[in-house]
């Protein structure tokens, strides 16, 4: 039998360019060098068992895809439906979403009828907490590191923005400056934790 290593090797590059990826676009969307993943394709190294795990959701195959020789067509038992999994990830993201939503809208709705008054801040802090589910659900699902800063920079300044319309009778418009930082901060994290070259 041959080795195992070899194996998977093979079986990851095919994966890699069957779907348009250089090395160091994939090495990026698993916070991996392009070396890293040049060795476990000239099998010198394989990936741990979690990274060969979250490389099969990636791809929509299974683990047995990765282990076994042949081509594509002999190991169609191993590939999984992609299309409905994204679907899938997709609308538990969007349902979980409009739960937010609802409940913003509740909130406003119960203070326009008992309190005569319209509490339409509610929307304004669905907005970060929108943004912190789909940060969360990103990392667990989607793991793409442009949702993820897209969806912390949003998460920051409508933050931010919440505060400042909760408390329009202090002024605080000074509140915004804190962005700039925290926006700072937030791309340097990023790009530090970017994978070398």
């Amino acid at each position: 039998m041959e080795n195992i290593r070899e194996i998977i090797a093979e079986n990851l590059t095919y994966l890699r360019k069957q779907a348009k990826l250089t090395q160091l676009e994939l090495a990026d969307k698993f916070n991996y060098s392009d070396k890293a993943v040049s060795k476990w394709e000239k099998g010198d190294t394989i990936p741990d068992i979690e990274t060969l795990y979250s490389l099969c959701e990636f791809y929509g195959v299974t683990l047995d895809f990765l282990t076994h020789k042949g081509n594509s067509n002999d190991k169609k038992e191993f590939v999984k439906k992609r299309e409905s999994d994204f679907r899938n990830k997709f609308l538990i993201t969007l349902l979980l979403t409009m739960i937010i939503w609802m409940v913003a809208t509740i909130a406003f709705v119960y203070t326009s009828i008992t309190l005569k008054e319209s509490y339409w801040q509610s929307f304004i802090w669905a907005v970060p907490a929108s943004c912190i589910l789909v940060v969360g659900v990103n990392r667990r699902l989607f793991r793409s590191r442009a949702l993820n800063i897209a969806s912390e920079s949003v998460g920051i300044w409508s933050l931010l923005a919440a505060v400042y319309f909760a408390f329009t009778i202090w002024s605080l418009w000074p509140i915004f400056l804190l962005g700039i930082p925290l926006q700072t901060a937030l791309v340097l994290w990023y790009l530090m934790n970017s994978p070398k070259k």
